[in-house]
């Protein structure tokens, strides 16, 4: 299947859409230059369900389990999700600011959420991640960096490079090598789009 960014919308066409209340205007003039790669699962070390999507969407039941009574009231998103088969759910359009970074600081400058899109992996730092998330998250990837052309390869980073010391993934099992070859690859490309 063919995808396409909508610069209109900052949707893209292909994946499926979850709106997420989570999410606000980016500052005027501010240049989308920063692609931060992070990890979650819910609940914790697990996959599957819709729980990552209730936390996003604000409809997370902190009954449900006994992590969820820490995230009551939290209000987070992010721009993208990549599921452990590769299935990519849009939350919020690019051309917001989605709040997935939190306090954090990148390049010298501070409040990464106004000049970066948010790409969450479902997964956990000491687990592998699926062959399909790192198709998916190189396919996402490319179109973003083709799309702003401020966004380099070299300034995709993850959640710990942001904010060191608070948050550590997407974690050690992330093999950043493997996806920057096969971004660099479908850069190239010689990759196909799916």
């Amino acid at each position: 299947m063919q995808i396409r960014l909508d610069s209109r919308t900052g949707l893209i066409e292909g994946v499926h859409h979850v709106a997420s209340p989570n999410w606000d205007e980016r500052p005027p003039g501010v240049t989308i230059d920063t692609l931060v790669v992070h990890a979650i699962s819910l609940p914790p070390g697990q996959f599957g369900g819709g729980d990552i999507e209730a936390l996003f969407c604000n409809r997370l039941d902190p009954a449900a389990h006994p992590y969820y009574r820490d995230l009551a009231g939290l209000r987070v998103s992010a721009h993208l999700l990549v599921r452990r088969d590769g299935v990519a759910i849009q939350f919020v359009s690019f051309a917001k600011r989605a709040w997935h970074a939190g306090r954090s600081r990148y390049d010298g400058r501070e409040r990464v959420n106004d000049f970066s899109i948010g790409v969450e992996l479902e997964g956990v730092g000491d687990r592998p991640y699926e062959d399909a998330q790192y198709e998916q998250l190189c396919v996402l990837s490319a179109l973003l960096v083709r799309t702003y052309p401020a966004m380099t390869p070299d300034r995709i980073v993850g959640h710990s490079d942001i904010a060191p010391g608070r948050k550590t993934d997407p974690g050690p099992s992330f093999d950043w090598q493997r996806y920057r070859s096969l971004l660099d690859h479908r850069l190239a490309g010689r990759g196909a789009t799916p």
